[in-house]
């Protein structure tokens, strides 16, 4: 085992430390949310998607409302048209994604035993403002994205 100045284990050895399950399960979510926008794409005139029970029924969209037509047009490569149907998204889901992606990566090198990265951690109660401010924000963007 060797210890670099940065923190980093090469060729670790002893006990993985355990993934924490919420990485896993926003894992999860943006594999599935980039599965459906492919689903999205490739039906043609068919638009499949998961319709949005508040814009059904009152005609209001939601915070998340364009998130999979979003997805569709970035796999497309049309990142004005991603703009145009979710700008929260489109800015929170890579920062967001990275921070999974890297905590799965450093996960994935400490189990095959090459490399010990440091991970990220958040103390409970940097979690629970997180959570909040990112609820407050997704609110005032529903409320703010049906004024107009």
């Amino acid at each position: 085992m060797t210890l670099t100045p940065e923190g980093i284990v090469l060729r670790p050895t002893g006990p993985v430390e355990p993934l924490d399950r919420r990485v896993l399960g926003l894992a999860a979510v943006g594999v599935g949310g980039f599965g459906l926008a492919a689903i999205y794409q490739l039906s043609g005139d068919r638009h499949l998607g998961v319709p949005c029970l508040l814009h059904a029924t009152t005609g209001l969209n939601c915070p998340l409302c364009g998130s999979t037509r979003m997805a569709a047009a970035l796999l497309r490569g049309d990142l004005d048209a991603a703009w145009h149907f979710n700008p929260v998204v489109l800015v929170l889901g890579p920062l967001i994604g990275v921070a999974i992606g890297y905590q799965l990566l450093a996960y994935g090198l400490e189990r095959i035993r090459w490399v010990k990265l440091p991970r990220i951690r958040l103390s409970p109660r940097v979690v629970d403002w997180s959570i909040k401010v990112l609820v407050v924000l997704l609110l005032v963007y529903g409320v703010a994205r049906n004024l107009n």
